[in-house]
């Protein structure tokens, strides 16, 4: 059974705008996180078109 962490910060993607938590990965970095994945970090500038 998976552990839960219910008590991770959540961000809004801008592109998806789906909630993400903050990952591991991203502790170092997490004020300068913006988006969820490398997908929507990639097709920033195709939303809204």
């Amino acid at each position: 059974m998976a552990h839960k962490k219910p008590h991770l910060p959540t961000k809004t993607c801008p592109v998806c705008k789906r909630p993400f938590a903050w990952r591991k990965k991203w502790a170092r970095e997490w004020e300068q996180v913006i988006y969820c994945s490398e997908r929507c970090r990639k097709n920033k500038h195709t939303n809204g078109n």
